[in-house]
């Protein structure tokens, strides 16, 4: 066997596959250059034949080395083994103990695996029934002579049970980027009280669910990162959003500070009517200076009492991001600060730190308790107003690499390398979203914990999630720093495991979950997502059967159907031809621009003419509203159990929440919520708004006219 081949044997053993196939079907080999730097990420020696030899060898002893498994991750009602190693001829005993902390026997079977020898010893395997549990997380134990050692285990449903109620009956629902979503009483950013106006207004249309942006934290102070989809930290959420008025010690600041708080709230309340581009620096700057001295207002005791709950359920994860957030400000992105300072959160260094600043970090935890409030509040406040979903939150695919998770997860994220994707239609040089991908095999040795925190965080206050590039449960597309997009390679992940832990949760929750399954994937992704009770996702405009549009009655059940997406530009805007446009005066388009807009205008005509076959718009017709909302009767016509309708196209807005590929070349997540003339659009606007009326009726199957 060549050198090249045993690399690539080691590489296939470790999850990295070393050919895929690409956008267009072409199949691609990965390099070698590639594969090394990968395992070297996976902390897998491969630099030299010698130490490929090596780690070949290595891979097969590693398991033997261990009493137990790392994680077992089950289906409820499967039968499952697990193997258990002692030093041959010792003696072994393995029992569970419950969720409920109930003690239950586990079975030794009468099977014969020869002993190994590993680094010198003669080590014997046992092989035992994963006993018939109840839904939830356990614990194995195992015991041989004075040595005891335990492995999670994990018992989830074979299907999410929420998915059979979606089936029931067609919803639908808004999709919005809350921050863009401004009230006259907002400081000049959407929050979340008016996500909860929002919703409530959503449901008086008769809506069941606001599909909004990530609201996870970002950083602790400006400026702050303008993506929702590159936080500091998934497991908690962004103090930007917070309503200050909403908070109860606000009613009781000094007269001076109140009226401080007024000022600050006058004065950049006056950005909710400008429509060019949010601030979001200007406004968190503002919200901070009161929120300190909101702090210094003294919880009474029944608020007091339910801070200490939030806190004590938080732990330590709590913690560790409140003291993260305090390091931050003294620190901010420095780098070598950080790794001289404060390396890890249990540096004996970082020890002294948090009795330093232990107020400042009950400040942070403070604010994750109030943006817990508030968000509790706004999936009440949808329900209350006759939804039957709520809030659907958006899980975003990963964090930053300098943030908060990246520093208290340590090595459960891989270093080197950073998550992107291939080429595709889209994006013909491929993509790098700078996030460090999750280890897979520190994932389970740390029992699946990190990933059900993100999971919970996000359904926490929700009806439902969408997972944002749910295939990378299944594979991620690992770069190389230094290398282009385009020289990655995937890394599989236990998607068994992975997916399984994300209906657990849901369930646990009663919430629905939408995977975005678009991109490059394997045709039986899709499938198997269903059968777990996972929701697809289909766009509009990529449902096409090579030159031609599909009929909406092809369409999946258990999916959420829309006609565009936030990566794409509002309906108007994209049957202008505007995203072309904009491609090629940012450098993106490969292509001649007429040539682009020649096959983007076949396109959408094709699209047009198949709403004219069927009956949903007159033949010639170019009025865009007219269009947009032929569109969206397209899309009921589906047997999609959801359908989402974006509030860019309930307002006519014809401008890109984002452009990808792009960074600062665009104002990307920073477009203020407008109408087709540039307008600003307020939330107190929708109350009583024609385009959403419209919108309303067409997705709802109504073809009585608006009033």
């Amino acid at each position: 066997m060549t050198s090249s081949a045993k690399l690539r044997e080691l590489a296939g053993k470790h999850g990295i596959t070393t050919t895929y196939t690409g956008w267009g079907g072409r199949d691609h080999d990965v390099s070698d250059e590639t594969l090394r730097r990968v395992l070297a990420a996976l902390d897998v020696p491969a630099g030299t034949d010698d130490e490929v030899v090596a780690s070949l060898a290595d891979f097969d002893d590693r398991p033997w080395r261990c009493m137990l498994p790392p994680a077992l991750v089950v289906v409820e009602g499967d039968d499952r083994t697990f193997p258990v190693h002692v030093p041959h001829g010792d003696p072994v005993s393995v029992w569970v103990v419950a969720e409920d902390g109930a003690e239950v026997d586990v079975e030794q079977l009468d099977v014969w695996v020869d002993p190994r020898t590993v680094d010198g010893r003669l080590v014997g395997r046992a092989t035992f029934a994963v006993p018939r549990l109840p839904l939830g997380w356990h614990v194995v134990h195992a015991r041989s002579n004075d040595i005891e050692t335990t492995a999670g285990l994990v018992v989830t449903p074979r299907r999410l049970s929420t998915a059979d109620r979606l089936l029931e009956k067609k919803r639908w629902g808004l999709a919005a980027q809350i921050y863009s979503v401004r009230s006259r009483r907002s400081w000049g950013i959407g929050d979340f009280a008016d996500l909860a106006d929002l919703a409530a207004i959503t449901a008086g249309y008769g809506g069941d669910f606001v599909l909004i942006n990530p609201v996870h934290a970002a950083e602790p102070v400006p400026p702050h990162e303008p993506s929702p989809y590159l936080p500091s930290s998934r497991r908690f959420v962004d103090p930007l959003y917070l309503r200050i008025e909403d908070i109860p010690e606000a009613a009781y600041l000094p007269a001076k500070h109140r009226k401080e708080l007024d000022e600050h709230a006058q004065r950049v309340a006056k950005a909710n009517r400008k429509a060019r581009r949010l601030d979001r620096d200007a406004t968190f700057r503002a919200k901070l200076d009161v929120l300190e001295r909101v702090y210094r207002v003294p919880l009474g005791p029944a608020r007091r009492a339910r801070y200490e709950a939030f806190c004590a359920e938080g732990g330590q994860a709590l913690d560790d991001f409140a003291l993260w957030c305090a390091l931050y400000e003294k620190f901010g992105d420095r780098a070598d600060r950080w790794a001289s300072r404060a390396p890890s959160p249990d540096d004996p260094k970082v020890t002294r730190l948090r009795e330093r600043l232990a107020s400042r970090i009950d400040f942070h935890r403070r604010l994750q308790w109030l943006c817990d409030e508030q968000l509790a509040n706004a999936q009440t406040a949808s329900l209350a107003a006759g939804s039957d979903i709520g809030i659907l939150h958006d899980l975003a695919v990963g964090v930053g690499p300098h943030g908060a998770d990246a520093w208290t997860l340590g090595d459960a994220l891989a270093s080197g390398v950073t998550v992107g994707a291939p080429a595709d239609d889209f994006n013909r040089n491929g993509q790098n979203w700078n996030q460090p991908p999750w280890r897979p095999d520190r994932l389970a040795e740390l029992g699946y914990i990190p990933f059900r925190d993100v999971v919970r965080s996000a359904l926490r206050h929700a009806g439902g999630v969408r997972a944002d590039h749910i295939l990378g449960l299944f594979r991620t597309w690992w770069v190389p720093e230094g290398m282009s997009p385009a020289d990655g390679a995937y890394v599989r992940s236990d998607h068994e495991a992975l997916v399984g832990i994300l209906a657990l949760e849901a369930h646990r929750a009663g919430a629905v979950v939408v995977g975005e399954d678009l991109g490059v994937f394997e045709e039986w992704v899709q499938e198997y997502l269903a059968e777990r009770g996972i929701a697809g996702t289909s766009i509009l405009w990529f449902e096409r059967d090579e030159d031609s549009p599909r009929g909406p009655e092809t369409y999946r059940t258990l999916c959420l159907t829309s006609v565009t997406t936030h990566d794409l530009a509002p309906t108007a805007g994209y049957l202008a031809g505007d995203h072309i446009r904009l491609r090629s005066e940012l450098g993106l388009l490969e292509g001649d621009l007429d040539a682009e807009l020649t096959d983007a205008a076949a396109e959408r005509d094709s699209v047009l003419a198949l709403a004219v076959e069927r009956g949903l718009l007159d033949e010639g017709e170019t009025d865009v509203d007219r269009q947009v909302e032929a569109l969206h009767r397209l899309i009921a016509a589906s047997p999609s159990a959801l359908l989402g309708v974006s509030l860019a196209d309930v307002t006519g807005e014809r401008r890109s929440q984002n452009q990808p590929g792009t960074v600062d070349e665009y104002p990307n997540w920073r477009v203020p919520l407008a109408d087709a003339r540039g307008k600003v659009v307020l939330v107190e606007d929708l109350v009583d708004h024609d385009g959403f009326a419209r919108l309303a009726r067409a997705v709802s199957g109504d073809t009585s006219p608006v009033e």
